[in-house]
């Protein structure tokens, strides 16, 4: 069996997230952390159905779109949840375009008045947008349509939540509510070696479970160790292209991720190259 320095995956790698937040018999953690996350505005959410995630436009020369997780709760409302590893110049642009899909499938023959759901596009960033570097101790923000003037939302049933997850830094003694828990444990938990006192509620019990590597199936663990190798290849690349400036260093991101086996607009929203570009790498 392959050694891990760790003994919990980590939550930013494709696999670790898809395992914790979109696999069925674990859809108990993204519906408590859903309702964390929401619990001001929504209530209680009583239950999610995991929807496909991806996405084709309305004619063969569109583009198309692949969510991370996409879920529907018993009212109807949809629900986003993207995990970025990496600074994106256009990935707000992305966000918005990717609540197209969902307010698009919405849309019915013959007589309709227009009402739609609600649609929430949920954004946990391993990176701090540099708009943002000099609000060090804002980590989230929440968007809707407002009025510039009386600072009042003028349209309530769109909203983007971005959690930039860099500028979360507190200790398990400064955790106050069950979502600092939350947000504590998506930062930190490869770094951990066992669960902390302060979380030992059923809910964390069973994430801190699902995460033990040394639980996994042989399949498993290969799974894990290629996403793992995909994100530390990725976070090396983007260092060392923020330390050269140059157009080889995000080629040489690209240069991994087709090796990864990730498609062609998957690599584009990743590096921001051309289709072109691409396919001459």
């Amino acid at each position: 069996m392959t050694y891990f320095e760790e003994k919990y995956i980590n939550p930013f790698t494709d696999y670790g997230f898809i395992r914790l937040f979109g696999e069925e018999p674990n859809k108990d953690l993204l519906l408590d952390f859903l309702n964390e996350l929401l619990k001001e505005e929504q209530g209680q959410i009583k239950d999610l159905t995991y929807l496909k995630t991806e996405q084709l436009g309305t004619s063969d020369i569109d583009r198309k779109a692949i969510f991370d997780l996409y879920c529907e709760n018993e009212k109807g409302e949809k629900f986003i949840v993207e995990l970025q590893k990496s600074k994106q110049n256009f990935f707000k642009d992305r966000t918005v375009y990717y609540s197209t899909f969902p307010i698009r499938e919405q849309a019915k023959r013959a007589d309709w008045d227009y009402e739609l759901k609600a649609i929430y596009t949920i954004a946990i960033l391993d990176f701090v947008f540099d708009s943002d570097k000099n609000e060090p101790d804002k980590f989230r923000y929440d968007v809707k349509l407002t009025d510039i003037e009386t600072k009042k939302v003028f349209y309530d049933k769109l909203t983007f939540i971005y959690l930039e997850m860099p500028k979360f830094n507190k200790t398990v003694d400064e955790l106050e509510t069950r979502f600092d828990k939350w947000l504590f444990v998506l930062r930190n938990l490869n770094r951990l070696d066992r669960i902390p006192d302060k979380l030992k509620e059923n809910i964390f019990e069973k994430l801190f479970e699902t995460a033990e590597i040394a639980k996994f199936t042989p399949d498993q663990i290969r799974s894990y160790e290629d996403s793992l190798k995909y994100y530390r290849d990725l976070k090396n690349s983007l260092d060392t292209a923020r330390d050269e400036g140059l157009i080889e260093g995000i080629e040489k991101v690209a240069k991994n991720a087709i090796k990864m086996g990730k498609s062609i607009p998957e690599i584009i929203e990743l590096t921001g190259l051309t289709k072109e570009q691409i396919e001459k790498l």
